[in-house]
């Protein structure tokens, strides 16, 4: 049983989303009641965000996970003021939210060196306390992992998501001819030659009704929350219904990027299936009735590509890269230039809009050509 449990934590053990944690800021020191010394305050509790950091590593490394602060100094003839006790910083993933017990936020870790203060120090004995120090401040905090991936995989089970991510990552999730065999979420990274990488979740299979917590429920439905991008992985005409759960859980999932894969394309019968597909996607009106009323998505997704794979003989696999790659390099863009033109607002700097010389009259007078 201890073997069993161990390739189990091997298998699935590679992602850590969620933590909770035991934090009590130090102790204030002793004060000095015949001279009228003031202890050191106690040492707070911090967390600091910073890359290469997993919430699996602080499991690992810290399997008490107990975060106390330092006693500050009692107040003496050599030093009437104590020192204060040392801050303790833990480092945390960059993208994390914290919160306390009831739930409430605390505060969000969403770029590297950021701080939050979670535990204070208590104040140190003084004339105010009859020189008695008070105690710090004792706390159990979460902290959840906002991004788990650029990419998530979302699909009905037995759509081929832990076979689409062994081929396009190294990641070695498990496989088989049943439905959840992933049960918690598998992080797989894809390479590209220029040393860039995407990393891509594959998520527990979504059913029908997971908007209601049957099945995976709202574990899923939480992980897609934490994907930059979406990837719908399908073998048929399933994606509507993988849109509509979505769309009954929380609407805005439906304003993130989106791409739909239809796999097994070694099949009989498969391009006629993704013929119908496209028919589909392009009128989807049209194939209304054929789902349950209660089933027909209000918002017709838009993907912006449409990829036909195979994991079996590799079809399609090259090309599906590139789209994911193009698709999150041009999302990166907008983020970077609106960043920049934020910085620029903040300095009382404004763009220069770029001089365009006017068409003349005969240009004006001439169709517009795009080229395709």
């Amino acid at each position: 049983m201890v073997h069993l449990s161990r390739i189990c934590y091997r298998k699935y053990g590679n992602l850590v989303d969620n933590l909770r944690l035991y934090v009590r800021g130090g102790s204030g020191g002793m004060g000095l009641p015949r001279l009228g010394g003031q202890g050191g305050k106690g040492g707070d509790v911090w967390m600091v965000s910073k890359k290469e950091v997993t919430l699996k590593r602080i499991k690992d490394k810290y399997p008490h996970k107990r975060f106390i602060g330092g006693v500050g100094a009692n107040s003496s003839v050599q030093a009437l003021k104590g020192e204060k006790g040392g801050d303790y910083e833990l480092h945390v993933p960059v993208g994390i939210t914290v919160t306390n017990d009831i739930g409430r936020v605390m505060g969000e870790l969403n770029a590297e060196g950021d701080r939050l203060l979670v535990a204070k120090g208590g104040q140190g004995g003084s004339f105010h306390s009859a020189f008695t120090p008070s105690k710090g401040q004792t706390k159990h905090i979460r902290l959840d992992l906002k991004l788990i991936a650029d990419v998530g995989l979302v699909g009905f089970p037995n759509a081929g998501k832990s076979s689409l991510l062994t081929v396009i990552s190294h990641a070695s999730p498990q496989i088989a001819n049943y439905a959840f065999t992933t049960l918690r979420p598998e992080i797989g990274k894809v390479m590209y030659e220029d040393h860039k990488q995407i990393s891509v979740a594959d998520l527990p299979g979504l059913i029908e009704g997971a908007h209601l917590n049957k099945g995976m429920g709202h574990k899923f439905l939480k992980h897609v929350e934490r994907t930059k991008q979406l990837l719908f992985v399908v073998s048929g005409y399933e994606y509507s219904n993988q849109v509509r759960e979505l769309e009954l859980y929380k609407e805005d999932l439906l304003s993130k990027p989106a791409l739909l894969v239809v796999n097994k394309m070694d099949l009989p019968g498969a391009q006629h299936r993704l013929e119908e597909l496209q028919q589909q996607l392009q009128n989807p009106e049209e194939f209304s009735h054929l789902l349950p009323e209660d089933m027909i998505p209000r918002t017709n997704l838009a993907f912006r590509d449409v990829v036909p794979i195979s994991t079996v003989t590799g079809s399609g696999i090259d090309q599906l890269k590139r789209c994911l790659r193009q698709s999150l390099d041009k999302d990166a863009a907008r983020v970077t230039e609106a960043l920049h033109g934020d910085r620029l607002h903040g300095v009382g700097i404004f763009p220069v809009p770029k001089w365009r010389p006017e068409p003349s009259r005969a240009a004006q007078s001439e169709p517009d050509l795009q080229l395709v």
